[in-house]
């Protein structure tokens, strides 16, 4: 079900919707050309308005996939941003994933920081016992199947990564194929990304998302491990499943296409996932980024299997 509204006349997209509970209070951030854009509410359900630009770096576009994290009554954001001061990886790729801080959720994000170099996009930055770590997804131009991949390393504080980083889910599927031939003819580019990592009873989980937002297989799947290791680096998290078969918690159905890319929020007792995803025929352009919008849906989390329950005018 849609969360946000959508102002088709003056729309600036809902991609890769992040949600945070701080003071009481919701907030959603999203991906932006120019930027990182916010929204607001006092209730998970209902009441969401527009606030606006939060974060953003003059004379840089291309502000990807936002996370928001609270530690010691300050917010820090990661997120990527296209940049051409450092060194493309093989490919030509340019994101690369920054840090910024803000003194409340509605920022303004500054001081704003490169912690890792291109590419690295879609963090998840979570505090255990253990410290603080980042999920965040790279690419591999090695093996059969060339792509982008999932890692997570530790964070030294907000702002240093250790370097270190340790290899989380690797594409194993066709339908993990984001573009066939894509640099040479019979080499196809795989893509893992979008990752979530969080915990319910025995079980860790760190869901991602697989394929390419524009074709039918894009989707959203998870691995697990059972454990209680707070190392984040090294727990070995397992496809569910298993590596060879195709088993999507969320993916294309009657009402919506290009679901992927969520975050999650566990309110009186319930999961519940923030997507993007598209309407068939909504009016707005298939192909282009901002033609993704926020939608909500409760997600089953029990003894290491999820589900999720997805209606078009409910939730």
């Amino acid at each position: 079900m849609h969360l946000l509204k959508i102002d088709k006349d003056n729309y600036i997209g809902q991609a890769d919707p992040f949600i945070l509970k701080a003071n009481g209070r919701y907030y959603i951030y999203t991906t932006g050309h120019d930027g990182i854009y916010a929204y607001q509410s006092d209730s998970l359900l209902e009441g969401w308005e527009y606030y606006g630009r939060v974060m953003t770096v003059p004379d840089h576009e291309a502000f990807w996939a936002p996370s928001v994290i609270e530690l010691d009554g300050k917010y820090y954001m990661y997120n990527s941003i296209e940049i051409y001061n450092d060194t493309p990886d093989k490919g030509g790729h340019r994101g690369a994933m920054f840090v910024s801080e803000a003194d409340n959720p509605l920022g303004p994000f500054t001081n704003t920081t490169q912690l890792l170099h291109p590419f690295s996009i879609d963090s998840h930055v979570v505090k255990t016992e253990s410290g603080l770590f980042i999920f965040y997804s790279t690419n591999s131009f090695e093996g059969d199947r060339i792509g982008t991949y999932i890692a997570v390393d530790r964070l030294l504080d907000p702002y240093h990564a250790e370097g270190k980083p340790v290899t989380v889910i690797k594409p194993t599927l066709d339908e993990d194929i984001y573009r066939r031939d894509r640099y040479k003819k019979g080499q196809h580019w795989h893509t893992i990304e979008g990752a979530f990592y969080f915990k319910e009873g025995d079980w860790q989980y760190l869901m991602y998302s697989g394929n390419c937002f524009e074709q039918p297989t894009y989707y959203v799947g998870y691995a697990r491990a059972k454990t209680d290791v707070t190392d984040l680096t090294k727990i070995k998290f397992e496809k569910y499943p298993d590596d060879n078969t195709y088993h999507p918690v969320l993916s294309a159905n009657e009402f919506e296409e290009g679901t992927g890319h969520h975050s999650m929020i566990k309110e009186d007792g319930q999961w519940y996932a923030i997507y993007h995803a598209r309407d068939y025929n909504d009016g707005l352009d298939a192909s282009a980024f901002d033609a993704r919008n926020a939608r909500i849906c409760k997600l089953n989390v029990k003894d290491g299997i999820i589900t999720a329950e997805r209606y078009k005018d409910k939730i």
